[in-house]
């Protein structure tokens, strides 16, 4: 059984009171139309579902190569590890190519924590087994279910709001990911509509910017 993990309650309301007094219109106000355009999730998770749909999986071919170019794309992956990805599947053998698919198929279709696990473990072989790669897809597939994990943002959101017993570490791990995306799924309940829209990218995107701004101010 899942324990109950305690975190700052008010400073999630000043967060709340603060982000509107910003924006008043939430995600819909004009003033963050610019960021939501940047980033563009919708159309790219449609594109997602469109790449990953079931009748691709018996291509795995297909399935990476398709990864790469999501990889690419995607404004919430560095720079930095754009080239890494692709020259991975460039250089990956078939037998590894089966098990990124397989693992991807289970994260979207199947058992979510055995498709996890592959993914760490087939990313590690090219010291890729990162959070933003591993929960990238599922994010974009279900924007509304899933969360993609930034680690800078995630540490600093476990920090600011005072989560007890969570232990943010480099490393993916499933059970980590279960307990972190559940207490997100809490605060997300305890705003406004207006701030906790279908994309869960924009729930963390408005955690972050209200953790930037009261820096800010100090």
């Amino acid at each position: 059984m899942m324990k109950e993990l305690n975190m700052n309650h008010q400073k999630l309301k000043e967060a709340e009171a603060y982000f509107l007094e910003l924006y008043p219109q939430g995600f819909e106000d004009v003033g963050l139309l610019p960021i939501i355009k940047r980033h563009n999730t919708a159309k790219i998770g449609e594109q997602v579902r469109e790449m990953f749909s079931k009748e691709n999986f018996t291509q795995p071919d297909i399935i990476c190569a398709n990864f790469t170019k999501i990889v690419s794309k995607s404004s919430l992956i560095s720079l930095f590890e754009k080239p890494k990805v692709r020259d991975m599947i460039k250089d990956m053998r078939m037998e590894r190519k089966d098990m990124l698919s397989i693992g991807l198929y289970e994260m979207l279709y199947g058992n979510k924590k055995e498709g996890f696990d592959i993914m760490v473990e087939i990313l590690s072989f090219y010291t890729l087994a990162k959070w933003s790669l591993v929960t990238l897809i599922s994010y974009y597939f279900y924007r509304d279910k899933e969360f993609f994990i930034k680690p800078t943002t995630t540490k600093n959101i476990i920090t600011f709001f005072e989560i007890e017993g969570l232990v943010y570490k480099p490393r993916p791990s499933y059970e980590f990911y279960v307990q972190y995306t559940k207490v997100l799924k809490t605060m997300k309940k305890e705003v406004s509509k207006k701030i906790s829209p279908n994309d869960n990218a924009g729930f963390t995107g408005f955690l972050m910017m209200s953790m930037e701004e009261e820096s800010s101010l100090k």
